[in-house]
């Protein structure tokens, strides 16, 4: 659980108490390893380890750990019935760290849907090199899963879908999201009619997994989800997710609105980055683009979003209360980014009244 002097954006904490963490794995070799990443961070240790969840119920219960790292495939217990548990029993902040988050990302995306705050997926090979090299990238999830907000699992009930626009709207519907994202985005499409506007999602999530992101959103969702693809038409009633190893960008072809996918450098160290789509719809889209940036840790996508304002977009922020992780939200709206600033369950209506309200937008 987040505690006193805990940065909400994932950076070491104010007060210098340790976050204590807890790992999970069935490995002794990965147990060690996280040991040894963890406790070369001044402000984290490992407090306890366990083979498997039946050995972990009891340390949870002996340390009170703030977070909990957790792998998949363990003897007694799955870790996934595991997850499920614990999230409804007892929420606690839980990063999945497992070979099975490669290869079979519906796994992760499940662990995400079940409460888990964020995922590390194991290296296929060289585990030993490669764990060592993901050391800064563990501590920052670590870090940003200590200060969420985790939430206690209920099971899915299908959200109601808003009434559909009353008028044509050629209104953008531009948005990024971090840790915690995954979900928020499945919580703003999910009641969207399927003549929604056009929506363009930088989602902060490797390669090899933003494809089975967005076959997931698709199957939930009435407007018609896939991953972007370089210089395809941007439409109504569609939503492009932007490839994990790639930045997306608005782009025009003639009169059209079309996409971009740029393998340039990670900005603000994530490719793809919030502020590289925020800044591109700026320019290319102004007043007819809406910015919408969720949960997430650090700062992307805040100076991106006050670019869209500047150029005359309307543009909500997620507030505190619904954040997983506030880093990313309190940014913008410190940057003067955000013109609104909603919870979660009120973003998808204000995006529709938004796009009735605006009638015909035009080009600029």
């Amino acid at each position: 659980m987040p505690r006193d002097g805990a940065a909400a954006d994932g950076e070491i904490p104010l007060a210098m108490q340790k976050i204590k963490v807890l790992c999970v794995d069935d490995s002794a070799l990965i147990r060690g390893l996280m040991t040894q990443i963890i406790n070369e961070h001044e402000d984290m240790e490992v407090v306890a380890v366990a083979p498997d969840p039946l050995v972990a119920r009891d340390l949870i219960k002996r340390h009170n750990p703030d977070v909990l790292t957790l792998d998949v495939e363990m003897p007694r217990m799955d870790g996934l019935d595991f997850l499920e548990r614990l999230m409804r029993l007892r929420p606690m902040p839980v990063v999945m760290v497992s070979s099975l988050t490669r290869s079979g990302s519906e796994v992760t995306l499940r662990a995400l849907e079940l409460g888990a705050v964020d995922f590390v997926a194991k290296p296929e090979m060289g585990i030993r090199g490669g764990m060592l090299d993901y050391s800064d990238v563990i501590a920052q999830k670590i870090r940003a899963a200590a200060a969420s907000r985790p939430r206690r699992h209920q099971p899915d009930t299908p959200r109601a879908m808003l009434r559909e626009p009353l008028v044509s709207s050629e209104k953008l519907v531009i948005l990024g999201a971090s840790t915690g994202g995954p979900e928020a985005i499945r919580a703003v499409l999910e009641p969207l009619p399927s003549n929604s506007p056009a929506i363009l999602i930088a989602q902060h999530m490797p390669a090899g997994f933003t494809h089975s992101f967005a076959q997931r959103l698709n199957r939930l969702s009435r407007v018609a989800v896939k991953e972007a693809e370089d210089g395809e038409r941007v439409l109504p009633g569609h939503t492009y997710i932007a490839p994990g190893d790639r930045h997306l960008k608005l782009a025009r072809s003639g009169t059209n609105y079309v996409v971009a996918l740029d393998p340039g450098a990670p900005v603000n160290r994530h490719k793809p980055s919030v502020d590289v789509l925020f800044h591109s719809a700026a320019e290319q889209a102004g007043r007819n683009a809406i910015g919408v940036l969720l949960t997430g840790m650090g700062k992307d996508g805040a100076l991106g979003l006050r670019a869209m304002r500047d150029a005359g977009a309307t543009t909500l922020a997620q507030d505190e209360a619904t954040s997983l992780v506030f880093g990313m939200p309190r940014e913008a709206i410190a940057a003067g980014g955000a013109s609104e600033v909603l919870g979660l369950e009120e973003i998808a209506p204000r995006l529709m009244a938004l796009a009735a309200a605006s009638g015909r937008a035009q080009r600029v």
